[in-house]
């Protein structure tokens, strides 16, 4: 059975919710089954996954299902519809993906990954990129923006806090590809060997 065939099998309902899962992928990228408001996304495409990868293979993207990390992404092999990070949200994000590597040393691939503004601070002053630590505006924009793409979520809204507790999603682990932790720490070396200027964009890390 054909995808066109596949689609017409399913009810009015259930192509509404293919129609809002489809644009609400192609919008931010990824889902995650660890974040309660992607459960049943994620659930729906799994269940329809066929349909779902003919469709978007059509549009020159592919749907990648990762089971063990119960994480789902778009990736355009065509380099468009990418988002360019500016490159103190590269480096906090290259900071968030140590971070979550660490924590999956400590826990089990069932446990939520918390960390906390102070483990983020602390982990990113380490680094010695600049004299005084990253100011609020900066990390809140950072951290909105990753909350988007379902890479993070807050526990505790006020970021001023050194305590206030953040998820970090194994999102993360796609939207920064390494195969071995070492290749983030040589990434951070080559931000601190250059002038980092808050405003410019770093092209070598993109959301697709």
């Amino acid at each position: 059975m054909g995808m066109t065939e596949k689609y017409n099998h399913l009810n009015s309902k259930q192509k509404d919710e293919f129609a809002r899962i489809a644009n609400k992928l192609l919008s931010i990228g990824f889902l995650t089954k660890k974040k309660e408001d992607n459960k049943k996304d994620y659930y729906f495409i799994e269940n329809h996954k066929e349909i779902f990868a003919n469709y978007f293979e059509i549009s020159g993207w592919e749907l990648e299902i990762d089971d063990t990390y119960g994480v789902i992404h778009l990736v355009n092999h065509h380099d468009q519809n990418r988002h360019h990070f500016k490159l103190y949200e590269s480096i906090i994000l290259l900071v968030l993906r140590l971070l979550y590597y660490e924590k999956m040393q400590e826990l089990s691939l069932a446990e939520n990954m918390v960390i906390t503004v102070d483990d983020l601070h602390q982990r990113f002053f380490a680094l010695k990129l600049r004299d005084k630590p990253l100011d609020k505006t900066t990390l809140r924009s950072a951290l909105r923006l990753f909350r988007k793409f379902n890479l993070i979520d807050l526990i505790d809204s006020d970021i001023s806090l050194g305590d206030a507790r953040m998820i970090i999603y194994p999102t993360i682990l796609l939207a920064v590809r390494v195969e071995d932790i070492r290749k983030v720490y040589e990434k951070l070396d080559t931000y601190r060997s250059g002038e980092v200027v808050e405003d410019e964009e770093a092209d070598e890390d993109q959301v697709d």
